[in-house]
């Protein structure tokens, strides 16, 4: 199998990070992931995965948002804001995310008008159903060639871990199966 797109360019690796955006173990992991997609840049896809915990109560809310943020084009800008604003989402609420939106210069009303509808339910629970399916029971998980690394415990020696995977990953000549 060919591991290229039709423009020639390989195939990014993809990281799925398994987060929620009300944690403090997945706010402490934004400098992983800042420093992964600096060293890797577009060979390395970092996917944004929902993981809703039910003891943070705006996480579900917080996940919807996170989704139109990537309907409007800021999808990890945005989640970075929100991550770096638990404390302040866990006592205000769903006003954070329509805040966070605004100071981003995202279409705040929009953002507003899909948590009410609804628009992003069903990713949200797709994605925490095959979280669940794959053994993720906290977050930051991350899964990097098959493999579940849990940081939802630890981050320590996750980006090493992460980054001899992408290594191994790039280095093969016929792909990523």
């Amino acid at each position: 199998m060919n591991d290229s797109t039709t423009d020639g360019t390989a195939t990014p690796v993809v990281l799925d990070v398994w987060c929620e955006l009300q944690c403090p173990d997945c706010h402490a992991a934004l400098e992983d992931l800042r420093a992964l997609r600096a060293r890797y840049g577009d060979r390395l896809e970092v996917r944004l995965r929902h993981f809703p915990l039910e003891k943070h109560k705006h996480a579900y809310a917080a996940a919807q948002a996170a989704e139109e943020a990537i309907a409007q084009g800021k999808g990890w800008p945005y989640a970075e804001a929100v991550l770096a604003r638990t404390e302040e989402l866990a006592a205000k609420g769903e006003p954070v995310l329509i805040d966070t939106a605004r100071e981003l210069g995202l279409d705040a009303e929009e953002f507003d008008t899909a948590l009410i509808d609804g628009r992003h339910l069903l990713i949200v629970d797709a994605d925490q159903a095959e979280g669940k399916a794959i053994g993720v029971t906290g977050t930051p998980t991350y899964v990097i060639g098959g493999e579940r690394l849990d940081g939802g415990k630890s981050q320590q020696g996750l980006r090493e871990r992460v980054e001899e995977i992408a290594d191994r990953l790039l280095a093969e000549p016929e792909g990523r199966l």
